[in-house]
């Protein structure tokens, strides 16, 4: 099997393929920080850069996760998809895959750019930016609704979804934190009951690179037709617990919460199934900020103190469900207080 870490074999791979030409020289610079995938970054001599992504069975993490490698072909596909329905430029342009050796190719970022996540962890919060993050979502949502008819056929498995997301997020909390265990299986069985529209399902800051204040989105292995709600109560959550992180920016990230929310509900409001949203969302934040303390991938950045605050404020929620969005914002920003 290639690693593509392996720069010599890797090199030889994409010239036997024919992906690159035989006496082309190129460069091969291994990328960190993913847990799912091994990934690289090919400069050609042409000045072209691509990027490889090698699924992995296993999980780099603490606890025993596993998925199966052929999630790839999804992310594939979905590469193929999303320029359809995401916003001009925010998607990467697909260059090929090989099932065979679970990779896919994708054209690389140009330089300079800067990974979103790192620069809310270092205190550089842009209210465009969020506002830009929640236009990206919105438009996913709603002409993911609007091309129901095609994207329900192609993206109906929700296999890795599952693997990937309900079993380490919400099943996986529900045994360690037996308290929220009724929440989080009826919260399982409610998201799997929904087909609404395209779903991202790791809609998140780390998963955002910004280029010429463009931001671009990365990471859709687990892409699928289902529940909005979970993409928005996923990223809404990193808004919220980077306030829990941060203590002397915490007011801007709990208004920038506020305004990510108004943002996206105002650009999805006249779909059908936008009405009932909003209870849902609630209950995906709550689940998710349950699962990023008590989950089988918890935050990284996260100390022993902050993870035991955020699952009490969690299952404060639970029991003291909150009226809106804005009002789960207000409390849980009460709560965070040490």
């Amino acid at each position: 099997m290639l690693d593509i870490e392996n720069a010599r074999s890797l090199i030889s791979y994409l010239r036997l393929r024919g992906h690159i030409g035989d006496d082309e020289k190129a460069q091969v610079e291994v990328l960190r920080g993913g847990v799912s995938n091994k990934t690289v970054c090919v400069q050609r001599e042409c000045g072209t850069a691509w990027v490889l992504k090698q699924a992995l069975p296993k999980l780099r993490v603490a606890s025993e996760w596993f998925s199966d490698p052929a999630r790839i072909w999804v992310e594939a596909k979905a590469l193929r998809m999303l320029p359809q329905i995401a916003p001009i430029g925010v998607i990467t342009p697909f260059v090929f895959e090989d099932r065979s050796a679970n990779l896919l190719c994708m054209e690389a970022v140009p330089f300079p750019h800067e990974n979103w996540k790192q620069l809310l962890l270092s205190g550089k919060l842009e209210l465009n930016h969020v506002q830009k993050f929640a236009e990206i979502l919105a438009s996913i949502h709603a002409n993911g609704y609007k091309h129901r008819e095609q994207y329900s056929r192609e993206f109906q498995d929700r296999t890795f979804f599952e693997t990937l997301r309900l079993e380490p997020y919400y099943r996986f909390s529900a045994q360690s934190v037996p308290a929220a265990r009724p929440f989080l299986e009826e919260l399982v069985s409610a998201t799997l009951a929904r087909t609404d529209t395209v779903v991202h399902g790791d809609f998140s800051p780390k998963n955002i690179l910004i280029h010429s204040d463009r931001m671009i989105l990365l990471d859709h292995e687990v892409v699928h037709f289902g529940d909005p709600a979970f993409d928005v109560g996923f990223s809404l959550t990193h808004l919220l617990s980077k306030a829990h992180f941060l203590t002397k920016t915490s007011p801007g990230f709990l208004k920038a919460a506020g305004l990510y929310w108004r943002t996206y509900y105002s650009n999805i409001s006249e779909l059908p199934w936008a009405n009932e949203l909003e209870q849902r969302v609630i209950r995906h934040t709550i689940g998710c900020l349950l699962s990023r303390a008590a989950g089988r991938s918890p935050l990284e950045y996260f100390t022993s103190q902050h993870k035991t605050r955020q699952t009490g404020i969690a299952l404060k929620l639970i029991d003291a469900f909150p009226s809106s969005t804005e009002d789960l914002i207000f409390q849980y920003g009460r709560n965070i207080q040490p």
